[in-house]
């Protein structure tokens, strides 16, 4: 089992790469130069200012937020939310094999409603939720944090953005307002075109280190700090609020993290990967992130 990547938790050699030492499908000078390249992944992307020191989603966690506040905050989310499927489809489309160009529809399709279908079968009985259990987990009829969409059953509400935009209902957002360019700050619409160009990138390198650095900045923590924020204020001023895409996401994201860490061991080893593309990939993006939470953060303060 790889390790859970958070920036508390150094990335070392998995079970799957002392496997392939043991079997002699890899020398000892190739993990160790995979060792050493992890460190550089670590320092360069997980102690990144972004991942261990984001102001605006630690002031958010107090749940003090105005409404005005709350409403900027998931207008622009909205925005970054919805315009990520032009990345993810340029993912797909851009990926060098087969197995690449699935691992994106994965991620794609699921975006777009798709509900993720478990390869074993488990107890029905941990189908039936209260209400409020569906809103902190997800309604199990639209929503799963396990298996695979190859199979799965495609529902029009099971997509993140209709999820978004229930939480956008709560707070008086309507559909329309919601989602689209135009309703998008200079900062946010930074992040989202760093987004196609470097998540989407015609160069495998720099896509893959853009894609690693995305999903481990999403299992860093800061999906805990917003669910933590929306929660008190659900608790306090808004019990209508519909949180399951803030609670479900945060659930899910160690788990792509993991998938990365795989997708980083599939490709490392060939002659065609390059280190300094897939660290320029992550850096530029994290660097993007920043610009978008510290353009909310300028916002608040404004």
């Amino acid at each position: 089992m790889a390790p859970v990547l958070t920036i508390s938790t150094r990335l070392s050699i998995s079970d799957r790469i002392q496997e392939r030492l043991h079997q002699g499908k890899l020398t000892q000078q190739q993990v160790d130069d995979f060792q050493d390249f992890l460190h550089q992944v670590e320092r360069d992307f997980l102690r990144h200012p972004i991942i261990t020191d984001n102001a605006y989603t630690r002031w958010f966690q107090a749940g003090n937020a105005t409404d005005e506040q709350l409403r900027h905050f998931i207008r622009q989310f909205s925005v970054f939310s919805n315009q990520f499927l032009i990345a993810a489809l340029l993912k797909v489309i851009n990926s060098p094999t087969l197995q690449q160009s699935r691992a994106s529809r994965e991620v794609l399709l699921n975006e777009l409603g798709v509900i993720y279908r478990k390869l074993q079968a488990t107890d029905n009985a941990q189908t039936f939720k209260t209400e409020e259990e569906k809103d902190r987990e997800g309604d199990p009829e639209v929503v799963s944090t396990e298996g695979t969409v190859d199979g799965g059953i495609c529902r029009f509400r099971a997509a993140h953005f209709e999820w978004l935009a229930t939480v956008a209902e709560g707070i008086g957002l309507h559909y329309e307002e919601i989602g689209q360019r135009k309703h998008g700050s200079s900062t946010t619409l930074h992040f989202c075109d760093e987004l196609q160009r470097l998540y989407g990138s015609d160069d495998p390198n720099v896509a893959e280190g853009a894609s690693f650095a995305v999903e481990n900045w999403a299992a860093a923590g800061f999906w805990q700090e917003l669910e933590d924020g929306l929660t008190r204020i659900k608790r306090t001023r808004h019990p209508q609020l519909h949180l399951a895409f803030f609670t479900w996401h945060n659930r899910v994201e160690a788990q792509h993290a993991e998938h990365t860490l795989e997708e980083l061991e599939a490709v490392y080893f060939k002659p065609e990967f390059d280190r300094a593309k897939f660290i320029q990939g992550g850096q530029q993006i994290l660097d993007a992130i920043a610009v978008f939470w510290n353009g909310l953060e300028h916002d608040r303060n404004d």
